[in-house]
C-alpha cells in the first residue's frame, strides 16, 4: 500500500535525504521517498501495518525535523 504525504518546512535538499534514509529504516516500511521541490512524501508499507508505521513515522519526522508538519493525502 502507498501512502502519500504532503510535507512542509524541509530546509534543503540535503535534510529531505538524511530524513528519507531515516524513514526507510523503520520496520514495516517497504519503501520511502521524499521530493524537496514538490514537498511530497510517499511511502510503501503492508496495508495492515499501515496506521503504525505512519505512527513511526510521525515520531522520526519530530525528532529529525522538528519544524517539519506531514499531511496525509
Amino acid at each position: 500500500m502507498k501512502v502519500k504525504f504532503k510535507i512542509k518546512g524541509l530546509d534543503c535538499a540535503n535534510c529531505a535525504a538524511e530524513l528519507e534514509r531515516e524513514i526507510q529504516k523503520i520496520e514495516g516500511v517497504i519503501e520511502a521517498s521524499i521530493s524537496f521541490m514538490t514537498e511530497k512524501m510517499i511511502i510503501e508499507c503492508n496495508d495492515d501495518e499501515k496506521d503504525e508505521v505512519v505512527e513511526k513515522i510521525m515520531k522520526v519526522v519530530k525528532r529529525e525535523e522538528p519544524d517539519v508538519t506531514l499531511e496525509e493525502k
